[in-house]
């Protein structure tokens, strides 16, 4: 569970008591000063580093540290919020697998506006979820739909839901969503 920008991992951790499913282990590691990168993930890659490489080398850490424990990826979850959400969302593009699932929750893939992003990989057929408010200030309603297009390229199973007027923050549609995926995930699905 990656928390966003200003937040802390008691923060996101928050969400494991809405969610309420039994069978997991959270994990929430912390960025350093509460932001995992200092800029926009709309502002040039180059911009962000070398933040946005050590953000991605956390996750990557966490992620092998679960591996170690005999968790296979496709029984794991990426999860992530705002800034947490973008960074859940470029692992997963730059390190595709079959996932549990990779759910952002107000985020989208990372660059700046006119940014073309290649097939980079399978993902298998792992269920990729992005919601967000179409009126978001700081995730434009279209990087969510690239990002779901992208996705949908690399082979994931993609559910977009663009919420109308909902502000930036979970909604009650999300965690239903959350909660029936790590169902499917914790049967086998």
């Amino acid at each position: 569970m990656i928390h966003g920008r200003g937040a802390s991992p008691d923060d996101i951790l928050a969400l494991v008591d809405d969610i309420e499913q039994e069978g997991y282990c959270y994990l929430a590691p912390h960025a350093s000063e509460n932001s995992w990168y200092p800029f926009s993930f709309l502002y040039p890659v180059k911009t962000n580093e070398p933040g946005l490489s050590s953000a991605l080398h956390v996750i990557g850490d966490v992620l092998r540290m679960i591996g170690d424990a005999g968790i296979p990826r496709e029984r794991t979850i990426i999860l992530g919020f705002s800034q947490g959400a973008c960074l859940a969302l470029e692992f997963a593009y730059r390190h595709p697998a079959r996932y549990g699932a990779v759910l952002g929750l107000s985020g989208g893939l990372i660059g700046p506006e006119g940014t073309t992003w290649k097939h980079n990989g399978d993902l298998a057929g792992t269920p990729v979820f992005l919601g967000c408010s179409d009126i978001d200030f700081h995730i434009p309603k279209n990087r969510v739909e690239d990002s779901a297009a992208v996705f949908s390229t690399m082979g994931a199973d993609v559910t977009l839901r663009l919420y109308p007027g909902m502000p930036h923050t979970v909604n009650n549609d999300e965690i239903a969503f959350i909660r029936n995926v790590m169902e499917r995930v914790i049967r086998g699905e």
